[in-house]
This record gives C-alpha cells, structure tokens and sequence, in this order.
C-alpha cells in the first residue's frame, strides 16, 4: 500500500508543474501577430470572421472518490482541452458561432481515450438596431443563472462549478427506482455519474429556440430546448432526443445601476430518457415526471472587487417515489490585489428534502454537503493565465464523496 504522505506529495508536485513562470511562458507576442491572421473582414466589411481559442492544461488531486463531475480512477487526473470558437457576422443583423472541443470528455476524465466534437453552434438574428429582441436557433448553453454566463476557463475565477451545477444526485435520468426503498438505497454508494444527475449539468448546451433581448434596464431570455437542463452531455445535440418531451427555461435581469445586476430564473421540463420509460409504473410516459427548477441570482462590481451568488430550488418527480426536492446556494467572491494577481473564493451549500420510505417514515432523500473553495490566479497577460485552487468539502454521514480537492489550471486565449 503506498504511503498516503508521498502520495499527497507526487500530487502537489505534479500540480505545481502546471504552474508556468513569467519568464519561461508568458512570451506571448507571436499571439498578437496570430490575433490578426485569424481574422477576415469583406473589402465592404458587410462579412466579418474571426477564430479565437482556448487551450487548456488541468490537473486534480482528487481525495477518495471523485466529487462532482470529475471521473478518475486514480488520484490524479490530468485533463487537457483545446476550444476553439469560430465567430462570424453578416451585416448587422446576423451573428453565428460554432464552438469545437477536445478532450477527454466534456467533463474532466469522462472519456479517458479523448474526444472531439461540436458544443456550440447557433444563428442568432437581431431585426433592429438595438438588441431589444434577438432570435437564435442551435445547441447553446442555457440561459438559466448567472454562472454559465461565465462557466469558460479565462471567465470563471475558480476551476470547477458551484455545487447546483456540478454536485452528482441519486436521482437518475436512465431508470426508474422500483420502490422508494431502493430510490433511497443509493444515498449510500459512490456518485454512479453515468445513471444520476446535478440540478444542472454544467452550462447545458442543450439544442433548441432562444428568443432574448435588453430593454432600458431589463432583460429577458426565454429558450424551448430538447433536454431538462440536469441533462447529460450525450442527449444535447438536437437528434439525440425526439422532441416528445421538450424543456422551457427563463431568466428575467434588473440592471439597476452598473455595478449590480440581479435575476430571476425558472424552468420545467421532463428529464427521464426514453430507456426509463420500461421502469414506469402501467400508463405513466415520460412527460409524468418533471424537473421544475426556480433561481435568483446577482452580481456586484466595484473597482477591484467582485462578487456572485445564486439560490436555486428543484423539484423532480421521481417513480414510485413522488417529490424529490433540493435547494442549493453559493456565495462567490474575487478580488484583484494587482493587474495580474487575483484571489477567489466560493461558499456553497446544498439541502435536500424528505420524502415517504414507503413505510410511513419521512427522511432525508440524499445527504446535505458544504463546500468551502479558495483559489489564487495569475494572469501574465491578456493571453495566458494560470490558476491553484483547493477544496474542502463534507456530506452528512460517514461516507465522503471526495473530502478534499487540489487543482491547477493553465490557459493560453488567443
């Protein structure tokens, strides 16, 4: 059995190796000469296209099992991801991206033989001068919260994701529990992240319709997608699901002065897969259980500060089970000490509800967890930037999905 202290040692090491110095990697002035070559303007600038990029270098120090949407089987998972994003414009009425990845699965270690593929790609078209409405047709990230707004390597100024958008529950998109019995019995294994979900997968970048626009101080955005935002990466291209049971999602924002922001989120929409549909009960079909999820969210800036939180409520409607609900909150900060050297921290909490055992008694359906997270990044220049960040966290009972987390993250944006 290997010594827990060397281990830990080999992990922190090996982290750190990501870390680069400013001598040796922030020569980054080719990228300016790049940053040109990238872009195409039409002699009338009626068509303009640009690609731009990120490149990726992580590593995890994972403590037990891996919490989150981490999949490993080791203690340390290395995960590095190319982005890039191709932006074009045609006139001023038209906008359209696509965004190309690869790595080892969308989540860090998900497909550990590496993968390749299209998260994004949309139309969106503005009818008049100012964006007060805007249709966009595609696979986009939801507009539900204020997080996936910022959820990219460069914007986020932690590595991972609050708990709501990352934090693994029993409920399960792919079967249906027999009995409330056996619902509950999964509370006590490891997270089965190919079987369970979170409130949110990640930014969600389910397929669908998106109508949107900013009006004086409000905004609004209301899209028609073929999947629950809990859904799984492998459901989000429009033909992966057959649009019998589609998901609404909304968001409502206040701007009432320019450093605050504040909105109000909802969505409904049914979230079990077409391979539940033999695990219901006689004459139940899919779009008899829902997810129903509400949210409020707001930022602040001012100066060198900077701070985020969310709330967020769901409710699934479990088989043979009734309802499953959870609220989850996060407070997060960051704070600029110079141009380049930035501290971030984040406070998250996720409860659950009770629900009928089948026996009479009322008991917790999934175990409460808290998680406290401080990261330190440095960013060299406008082009490369690197992040430390490290993760307590702790769950109602004995057993722990991963307790503590170490990670270090380098990205080059061109």
């Amino acid at each position: 059995m290997r010594n827990a202290g060397t281990k830990q040692q080999r992990a922190i090491v090996a982290l750190l190796c990501l870390i680069p110095t400013a001598s040796t990697l922030s020569q980054t002035q080719f990228l300016e000469t790049l940053d040109e070559r990238l872009r195409y303007s039409s002699g009338n600038g009626l068509f303009r296209a640009e690609i731009n990029g990120l490149l990726d270098a992580e590593a995890y120090y994972i403590d037990g099992n891996p919490p989150g949407l981490l999949f490993s089987d080791d203690d340390l998972l290395f995960s590095p991801r190319a982005t890039l994003f191709l932006e074009a414009e045609l006139g001023k009425h038209l906008y359209g991206l696509v965004q190309f990845r690869a790595d080892r699965g969308f989540d860090p270690g998900a497909d550990e033989n590496g993968d390749a593929r299209l998260d994004e790609y949309f139309l969106r078209y503005t009818p008049l001068e100012q964006p007060v409405f805007q249709l966009q047709v595609g696979k986009f990230a939801t507009v539900f919260g204020n997080w996936v707004a910022r959820h990219d390597s460069w914007e986020n100024p932690l590595i991972n994701a609050p708990l709501a958008y990352e934090n693994v529950t029993i409920v399960s998109d792919v079967t249906a529990p027999t009995s409330p019995a056996a619902f509950l019995a999964r509370g006590n294994k490891p997270d089965e992240k190919g079987a369970w979900l979170p409130v949110l997968w990640g930014p969600s970048y389910s397929s669908g319709v998106l109508i949107s626009g900013v009006v004086n101080r409000f905004e609004y955005a209301l899209e028609f997608k073929n999947a629950s935002i809990s859904s799984r990466p492998t459901v989000w291209d429009a033909t992966d699901l057959d649009w019998e049971n589609p998901t609404w999602s909304g968001r409502v924002g206040y701007l009432p002065s320019p450093e605050w922001r504040v909105g109000a989120s909802a969505s409904h929409g049914a979230y079990l897969l077409p391979s539940a549909r033999g695990g219901l009960p006689p004459g139940d079909d899919l779009d008899d259980y829902n997810q129903t999820t509400v949210g409020v969210d707001l930022s602040y800036a001012w100066r060198h500060f900077q701070v985020w939180a969310e709330a967020i409520a769901a409710s699934f409607e479990v088989p043979t089970v009734g309802d499953a609900d959870t609220i989850s909150y996060y407070l997060e900060a960051k704070y600029k000490w110079t141009p380049q050297l930035f501290t971030a921290a984040r406070w998250g909490q996720q409860f659950f509800d009770t629900v009928n055992d089948g026996n009479g008694n009322w008991v917790k359906w999934d175990r409460d967890i808290w998680r406290a997270e401080l990261a330190l990044g440095y960013r060299f220049d406008r082009h490369l930037q690197t992040k430390l960040q490290y993760s307590y966290s702790r769950q109602e009972g004995a057993f722990q999905q991963g307790e503590q987390l170490l990670a270090a993250q380098v990205t080059l944006k061109f």
